[in-house]
């Protein structure tokens, strides 16, 4: 999944960016809030871990801009304020969670995995679709039981549609969230990656809508292989 990250001091920017890329997600880094809000008013994301304390533009104002504009993606908050009030102002303004400077990256990565998962609608840690079962915290899926070898790109995918089942994924929103802003896509890419899927999880796992996307129905999930 791809995250937009906000945070303009050098050390932070660089330990929090390495925990999310070892947890799995793509991650887009910004330190300027002019341009972090330009990212997150024209790109899709996952979700969003937002600095309050921006140059350029506050995270606050971002943060009141993007839900005037119907972005709708979760927002995690950071920041080194400790006032009560400002907590207050930032989750009134559509923050889904606050996470005070210090943090532990442990804690941070949990309130990331929360709010993505809330916003898809998913309220056990684990999903479970059929015989199928996805563990954000171990990045681990698992078919009757038994652990799969996935790719960090085969995890990604099947992690992005798991969160959004029953729902026809487009291949471009697909590629969006596996690969960074600035990175080449190829254009067989997602075909390639479903094919292997189906190879290790089980042919029927996806559903193929052409000419629209793919799928991971709650009815087809039942009969993993």
């Amino acid at each position: 999944m791809r995250i937009l990250f906000a945070e303009d001091d050098p050390r932070i920017a660089r330990d929090v960016t390495e925990s999310l890329l070892a947890a799995g997600y793509v991650v887009d880094h910004e330190a300027d809030g002019e341009e972090v809000w330009f990212l997150g008013d024209t790109n899709d994301y996952a979700a969003a871990v937002l600095d309050l304390g921006l140059p350029g533009m506050d995270g606050l104002t971002i943060l009141k801009k993007w839900r005037e504009n119907d972005r709708s993606f979760p927002i995690l908050v950071l920041t080194a304020r400790g006032s009560w009030s400002e907590r207050v102002e930032g989750i009134d303004a559509g923050a889904d969670d606050y996470l005070p400077k210090p943090f532990e990256m442990d804690e941070l990565l949990a309130r990331l995995r929360a709010v993505i998962r809330r916003s898809a609608g998913h309220a056990r840690p684990a999903i479970v679709i059929g015989e199928v079962k996805l563990d954000p915290k171990l990045m681990r899926v698992t078919v009757r039981g038994v652990p799969k070898a996935l790719t960090p790109q085969e995890y990604r995918l099947m992690s992005y549609l798991m969160h959004h089942k029953d729902r026809v994924v487009p291949q471009q929103e697909l590629a969006e969230h596996l690969q960074g802003e600035y990175e080449a896509r190829e254009s067989n890419a997602i075909e390639v990656l479903v094919g292997r899927l189906r190879r290790k999880l089980g042919s029927d796992i996806i559903t193929t809508r052409r000419g629209f996307g793919y799928m991971i129905s709650t009815e087809d999930a039942g009969g993993a292989r």
